[in-house]
């Protein structure tokens, strides 16, 4: 489905592949059991997924994108990690589906805290964002393009979810 969505819709440019579940899945599997070992606490099974500031990247791959704005001080400590950059390219998980390995940096394979986030972009910096104006092949490309948020808990974004 996710997939046909793309075919249907040519803006729609984020890659789906028959994988995606299973590296989502291993994805987030991981992040939790390191977020769980730095004293996290998180309250759901998978996180909510932010992008630290914005990212015109990010904004390409969707047509119509919107964005949501939680001040950082409503994020709870326990219940939010950070990745740099995106958490599938962190996590280290995508060559197990035939993605490319990006080389080994020192902020891969970790989850770093709220308390955390002045030290790593002093360290490391914000990365390069920059729209793409084909996005065709980007899952085969370095992507290290923002700072993923990942918030633990319905509580900071009760306001935006959907109720009925």
């Amino acid at each position: 489905m996710l997939a046909e969505r793309r075919q249907q819709q040519p803006r729609f440019r984020r890659v789906f592949g028959a994988k995606y579940i299973s590296l989502r899945l291993a994805t987030e599997e991981k992040l939790r059991s390191l977020f769980l070992a730095a004293g996290g606490r998180p309250e759901r099974k998978a996180p909510h997924y932010f992008v630290l500031g914005s990212s015109k990247w990010f904004e390409g791959l969707y047509p119509s994108t919107k964005s949501i704005v939680l001040p950082l001080d409503e994020l709870n400590s326990l219940t939010t990690s950070i990745t740099f950059p995106d958490s599938f390219t962190a996590m280290r998980l995508g060559e197990t589906f035939g993605l490319p390995l990006e080389s080994l940096k020192p902020y891969h394979e970790k989850i770093y805290l709220l308390s955390e986030l002045s030290d790593l972009i002093g360290e490391f910096g914000i990365p390069k964002d920059a729209p793409n104006p084909d996005y065709s092949n980007y899952a085969q490309e370095p992507f290290e393009k923002y700072i993923e948020v990942q918030v633990w808990s319905d509580i900071p974004v009760q306001k935006f979810l959907l109720t009925e």
